[in-house]
């Protein structure tokens, strides 16, 4: 199960590594086409940038956030020796949301379902680390 429950962690890379990619085509082309200067990349002060550049810098960011909360819980788990089917498939569910949330958030950017998206995320990510509190602790 150890193998596994570090695939869905390499996913989350995965996806983490794509939108820095597609974060940085977006910023070119922005910069390209003289919507933003390619001096605001100094600061990062990315005014006047249309909203799908700034939203995937913001989706970039937040592969930095909850995330890393996942990867850590696998941390411990694998640490513990504590995987087993029951983590790696709320594992797989958690970085699958994250994928889905990604989609809104840099395609058509829903508010209200990139919200439920996020809020499922966190539900499923406390239940891990509620399940790994449990466990470690019996």
């Amino acid at each position: 199960m150890e193998k596994w429950l570090l695939l869905t962690v390499f996913a989350q890379v995965l996806l983490t590594s794509l939108v820095m990619v597609i974060m940085g085509r977006r910023r070119i082309k922005a910069a390209k086409q003289k919507q933003i200067s390619v001096a605001a990349f100094q600061t990062m002060n990315l005014t006047g940038a249309s909203e799908q550049v700034i939203a995937t810098g913001r989706n970039f960011d937040n592969q930095f956030q909850m995330p890393m909360l996942y990867i850590f819980a696998v941390l411990f788990i694998l640490q513990l020796g504590l995987s087993d089917l029951t983590f790696v498939i709320l594992g797989a569910v958690f970085v699958v949301l994250r994928y889905w949330h990604t989609l809104i958030h840099i395609g058509n950017n829903v508010l209200r379902a990139r919200f439920r998206v996020f809020l499922l995320g966190c539900l499923v990510l406390w239940v891990i680390w509620i399940r790994l509190v449990a466990l470690a602790l019996l």
